[in-house]
């Protein structure tokens, strides 16, 4: 017996180190934590329990079969553990170990995670750091691969699912962190690509170097693929912790709730001055939801991406929300084709996680111009009005100032289900601003500058204003700035049993 649990000892120990000391020195010389590092940093302490570290590969071909070659766990560490309490399954991909790439046995172990995952509900978090797909492995390891990305797809919707880039993910990589919820990246450390930058001068005679093609900053602002860029594991680690918390471990749960002292009926008297009162100039959407939401607490996710819409989690009463907002700083909040896509994956995100929503709206219609329209602005602006109006959790919004043409219908507007629909004093809902209706409806009159002015002011009067909406009962309630956290925290109290289902479907035929 004694002999038994010193060879057991043993091969702990050489599964722990991985690729040996030399290479686990070249990780840390990089910046880079190892696998088992970064799975310590982001569990509970003692709560991480171990599945398949002995198994190995079964190539035979170029050698792989030596004994050198033979390394226990083969590049990837897997098993579940704790965040705060809370159950996750976690992957950590070893580079030590043949550059982590994906052998059939190394996507064998994730696939055994995301299986047990989905069947006791509890999120799944990736750590990748792979050279790709293991070329001694042939069309095995694209096989791995596959697996991989069908359990991905069905257990969307299902689980939370996070992937945290932490080193190189290229090629077929790529496509598995894509189906994922959420992915985020370290700078300068990470890369994501489908093809590298050697390939990309050979094809396009483009010279780019891989942090340019496809590192955290080009991802996090330029293509949208990240949702965050960190600064470093360990910056990236903690913030993931933090990000776990807002989640609820499955579809079958409500998102958790932690206790605060921030109260439901606290006011906000700054609120009722945030406005301007010259409509065309901007303000700061971010204040206003920090002076919301619990205790100034806003995870914002893709905040360097499509800045003229704001989405992120927060907590209402110790519950988790998903909020949705217009930033008149940026393209004065008009909607366009990239704050279309990110408004409608995070609200059906938050749908399929049954994530309440508020949205604040301040939004003076679709972005014009031949680049959108060229786009396809029609078709991925109708992805978020289809999002919303499939939405069946609790939705609150809030018309802050401008709420005009298709864009207030779209901004989860009455007509397409919102629970309590509120607008402040200042909103102005409408086919359009004042001046572009009067130069449309009195076209006679343009050349005449005083009969315009009177005319726009006419219209402002009658229509710039909540009231003919409140008179449809398309607004609930025109309410004061400085009470819209009581507001909402009470409308909130009173969905916690909505209960809405959509017709039967096998699924629908979102614009994609």
């Amino acid at each position: 017996m004694h002999e038994i649990i010193q060879q057991l000892e043993e091969k702990r120990e050489g599964a722990r180190l991985g690729g040996g000391e030399k290479r686990i020195a070249a990780q840390h010389k990089r910046g880079k934590l190892t696998a088992r590092e970064r799975i310590e940093l982001l569990l509970d302490p003692d709560s991480f329990e171990e599945w398949d570290m002995f198994k190995e590969h079964r190539c035979t071909d170029f050698g792989m079969d030596s004994e050198e070659n033979m390394i226990p766990g083969d590049g990837v560490v897997t098993g579940y553990g704790t965040i705060n309490g809370r159950l996750v399954f976690v992957f950590s991909q070893d580079f030590t170990v043949f550059g982590g790439s994906l052998s059939e046995a190394h996507a064998e172990k994730i696939c055994k995670i995301m299986d047990k995952a989905v069947q006791v509900g509890a999120p799944v978090i990736g750590l990748n750091d792979s050279g790709g797909a293991r070329i001694q492995e042939g069309v095995a390891s694209l096989a791995g691969y596959a697996e991989v990305f069908q359990r991905n797809v069905m257990a969307s919707g299902v689980v939370p699912q996070i992937s945290m880039i932490m080193g190189p993910c290229a090629g077929g990589a790529v496509y598995s962190p894509a189906m994922t919820d959420y992915i985020f990246m370290v700078k300068d450390s990470s890369y994501m690509f489908v093809t590298g930058p050697d390939v990309v001068k050979t094809v396009t005679h483009e010279t780019v170097t891989a942090e340019e093609l496809g590192g955290a900053i080009t991802h996090s602002t330029k293509s949208g693929v990240a949702d965050l860029a960190f600064e470093n594991d360990v910056e990236a680690l903690l913030q993931l912790r933090r990000f776990m918390d807002f989640l609820p471990s499955s579809n079958r749960e409500k998102p958790p709730v932690r206790p605060t002292n921030d109260g439901p009926e606290r006011i906000e008297t700054s609120l009722d001055t945030l406005i301007p009162d010259n409509a065309n100039k901007p303000y700061d959407m971010k204040e206003l939801i920090l002076k919301v939401v619990d205790e100034g607490d806003f995870f914002e996710v893709q905040p360097g991406y499509a800045g003229n819409i704001i989405v992120g989690f927060a907590r209402m009463e110790g519950r988790t929300v998903g909020i949705v907002a217009n930033q008149p700083m940026v393209l004065a909040g008009c909607l366009d084709i990239s704050s279309s896509i990110k408004g409608a994956r995070f609200v059906r995100f938050c749908d399929a996680f049954n994530i309440p929503i508020v949205t604040f709206v301040d939004v003076p219609g679709f972005l014009p111009g031949t680049s959108q329209e060229y786009g396809g602005i029609i078709k991925h602006g109708a992805k978020l009005l289809y999002a919303y109006a499939e939405c069946t959790v609790p939705k609150i919004t809030v018309i802050t100032r401008k709420a005009y043409g298709g864009a207030y219908d779209v901004m989860s507007s009455k007509h397409l289900r919102g629970d309590v629909n509120f607008a402040w004093p200042t909103a102005e809902i409408a086919v359009m601003g004042p001046k572009g209706a009067v130069e449309i409806i009195f076209r006679s009159d343009i050349g005449d500058s005083e009969k315009i002015a009177a005319r726009t002011e006419e219209y402002r009067q009658k229509f710039a204003n909540p009231f003919i909406a409140g008179h449809r009962g398309f607004i609930d309630d025109v309410i004061m700035p400085r009470n819209t956290r009581k507001r909402i925290c009470r409308s909130l109290a009173m969905l916690k049993d909505k209960d809405v289902k959509n017709p039967w479907r096998k699924h629908g035929n979102i614009p994609l």
